[in-house]
């Protein structure tokens, strides 16, 4: 089918969000020539679906390009698009187009996710972790004052990609580590990908029951990835999804694994991507569908993380941004807020920031670490709905400001009945927890603020994102706003106020009884 270009015309002041998460640094569109094709998702999740402050949005089933450009937002698509209308603000739309295209499933994750860190081993133990790390880990985590929380296996547990079995010679016993992880009150998830080592036992028979994508020759494809050449499981194809399924299922009743961080699984359909191939997946031969079989193995279970994922708004998936380099810039801690924003605004509550600590090897060593960066992006991610860590604060920092990392947390943990509540909201309506300015109060002129955003309808959180910063400027709407420093101000305002480096700057809306 031939794509057909349809245009609109932007409203006055219209700004729009949507579309692959990781160009969140970009949104709102409408301001700047902007042009993407969202086969492209630019290994992070995304959605076909573009919505507006001025309660317009576009839904589609398939990816499509678009482009904003003086003054016109054109839509270049193999469908036929419709911009809905009716509404007066984002949310309004967003509410509307939600209940159509992405409804909340009625559920969200293990609430031990929602109230506590996560902690993942990858930049603690890369490729070598084992079962006695793992228990020391957790039990420091403990020791250093930090709540126990979800403890993130990562990559090389296993006996090889595609054979998910604990490599023995480094986990001995993982029922009893498991059980005794779950005793000290964490929760347990182990890192999988959709990879297998086509030259492996499992490769060979998975080769041979047709569950591994072919190229268009009809043999087993091949998907260059960080960690070498592998054949790829086809999950479009039901048999081999359900193999995969069954597998983890069998991890779960073993051992009794809580969930899995499901990484990889980025679309095969982009051209210009370096994971192009001739990929020919037997369920689908629409782009990124791919990427949306494999986010529903995450269904069914209480905790799955995902950073490459298609069309799972209303989903209780963990969502994390892309890893992103220990960087001050728009390439690191200042895209966190803008691209969670837009997480939400495509139906992606449960949404985690880059980890804490990096995730980047060799990120932390040499004259690149800054320990005021680490101790701003926990401040950062301390009020997101979700938090993780990569590096253990005490051992990258020194004593004082691994104490700023444990306040952050703490703080988390004193809001953690709100957060649950919202987190209920957000499974039952599928409501964002972190929301934009503009979402919360329409109309202001809040649109283009993205250093700052809404934990709900009354949290204010203004976090310090600039190097050697010891304040900040806030936008505070209509009301009185309580500080966490016991400060009040009375908005609407635009002020001045400290924040060292001991202070995440956050406010409270104040609601008077009449």
């Amino acid at each position: 089918m031939a794509e057909k270009i349809t245009e609109f015309a932007l409203l006055k002041d219209e700004f729009w969000w949507g579309g692959a998460i990781h160009d969140g640094i970009r949104m709102p569109y409408g301001t700047i020539d902007v042009e993407h094709d969202l086969s492209n998702l630019l290994e992070n999740s995304g959605a076909p679906f573009l919505i507006s402050n001025r309660g317009r949005y576009i839904w589609q089933n398939r990816p499509f390009r678009f482009e904003f450009r003086s003054g016109k937002l054109s839509i270049g698509c193999e469908e036929e698009v419709n911009l809905h209308e009716g509404h007066v603000t984002l949310s309004e739309a967003f509410h509307e187009a939600a209940g159509k295209y992405f409804p909340a499933i009625g559920r969200m994750p293990d609430p031990l996710a929602i109230t506590a860190p996560q902690y993942c081993t990858w930049m603690e133990m890369h490729y070598e972790p084992t079962q006695q790390k793992t228990l020391d880990y957790a039990r420091e985590i403990i020791r250093q004052g930090f709540p126990p929380g979800v403890l993130i296996i990562d990559d090389n547990w296993m006996e090889d990609y595609g054979t998910w079995k604990f490599n023995p010679s480094r986990f001995p016993d993982p029922k009893s580590m498991v059980d005794k992880l779950h005793d000290l009150g964490f929760k347990v998830m182990l890192w999988v990908c959709p990879y297998v080592s086509p030259d492996s036992r499992t490769g060979r028979s998975l080769g041979k029951q047709g569950f591994l994508v072919q190229d268009e020759k009809g043999k087993t494809a091949l998907r260059r990835w960080w960690n070498g050449c592998s054949a790829v499981l086809d999950y479009t194809h039901p048999e081999a999804w359900t193999w995969f399924k069954e597998t983890l299922d069998g991890l779960v009743e073993q051992y009794g694994i809580d969930g899995f961080k499901f990484d990889a699984g980025d679309p095969a359909g982009d051209p210009n991507s370096e994971w192009a191939t001739g990929f020919q997946w037997k369920g689908t031969d629409i782009p990124n569908e791919d990427c949306a079989a494999y986010s529903r193995l995450g269904l069914h279970y209480p905790l799955s993380e995902y950073r490459a994922s298609w069309k799972m708004g209303g989903a209780p998936l963990m969502q994390r941004l892309r890893d992103k380099p220990h960087s001050w810039g728009k390439d690191g801690i200042r895209m966190l807020i803008p691209n969670s924003i837009a997480q939400g605004l495509v139906g992606f509550a449960f949404n985690c920031p880059d980890m804490v600590g990096g995730g980047w090897d060799g990120d932390l060593g040499g004259n690149a670490f800054d320990p005021e960066l680490f101790v701003r992006y926990a401040q950062c991610a301390a009020l997101f709905p979700m938090m993780q860590f990569s590096t253990a604060p005490w051992k990258a920092l020194d004593e004082r400001m691994a104490s700023y990392c444990l306040e952050a947390v703490k703080l988390r943990e004193s809001l953690g009945a709100e957060l649950l509540s919202l987190a209920d909201e957000a499974g039952r309506k599928g409501t964002p927890i972190l929301r934009a300015m503009e979402f919360v109060f329409p109309g202001r002129g809040f649109e283009s603020i993205k250093d700052q955003f809404m934990v709900g309808d009354e949290i204010l959180v203004a976090p310090v994102l600039v190097k050697g910063a010891a304040s900040r400027q806030i936008i505070f709407p209509e009301g009185e706003w309580v500080g966490d420093d016991g400060s009040r101000v009375v908005g609407p305002v635009n002020l001045r106020v400290e924040a060292p480096l001991s202070r995440l700057p956050w406010y409270r809306r104040e609601i008077r009884s009449v």
